[in-house]
């Protein structure tokens, strides 16, 4: 069974790819609806894409920190 911390890791991960996936959606949305440079679906695409790979950056970062248990 793998750790917790591990699960949590991989979980957080996929949750940050899951964050830039839904924000390129709503900035495809909004661009396709004719939506323009101040839209709000396009600042709110920005915001999900900018937390999913903050998340993602400091997810590695911790990775590459924490000791190696064996």
């Amino acid at each position: 069974m793998p750790e917790p911390r591990a699960v949590h890791r991989g979980t957080t991960g996929l949750l940050s790819v899951l964050l830039v996936i839904i924000g390129v959606a709503l900035i495809v949305r909004t661009l396709a609806a004719g939506g323009g440079a101040l839209a709000f679906g396009l600042l709110m695409g920005v915001l999900f894409i900018a937390a999913g790979l903050g998340r993602i950056y400091i997810n590695t970062r911790l990775a590459a920190r924490a000791p190696r248990e064996r």
